[in-house]
């Protein structure tokens, strides 16, 4: 497994941590609750998606609302809401990770720590997104 794969894993269970149980974002992000040595490289790039994700998360919902049609961001699975915290981040504000990376990851994360169909739901919101960013970036 990738480092940064394992960065998003942890990243998951962060945001998973903060959004059902609003621990402060300085505890998630230092990683403590981790039982067992983190290299630097991947300790950093999880935090840099933790802290991202969550200080950008008014912004980071309002895609995930607009593009899952018929959902309210509180009814959606909280493994899939992290999934698509952190990966809307990194589409949004991670410019040297290619979008497909991000996506195929997500899917990848959704497949593995989600519901059944979290992969197609996943993939379905982060590609709509993904469009909508490059029709902006076309029209402007």
């Amino acid at each position: 497994m990738g480092h940064r794969r394992k960065a998003r894993e942890y990243a998951l269970q962060g945001l998973y941590m903060y959004d059902i149980s609003s621990a402060p974002v300085d505890e998630i992000a230092k990683l403590e609750w981790v039982d067992k040595p983190i290299p630097p490289h991947i300790r950093e790039f999880s935090e840099t998606l933790i802290r991202g994700s969550i200080s950008h998360l008014a912004e980071i919902d309002e895609y995930i609302v607009r593009h899952s049609k018929n959902w309210r961001i509180e009814r959606l699975d909280a493994v899939d809401r992290a999934i698509l915290r952190i990966s809307l981040y990194a589409l949004l504000y991670l410019p040297d990770i290619p979008p497909a990376v991000t996506i195929d990851e997500a899917i990848e994360l959704g497949k593995i720590y989600g519901g059944e169909h979290s992969g197609q739901f996943i993939n379905g919101i982060l590609d709509a997104v993904k469009r909508e960013i490059a029709e902006r970036a076309t029209s402007s």
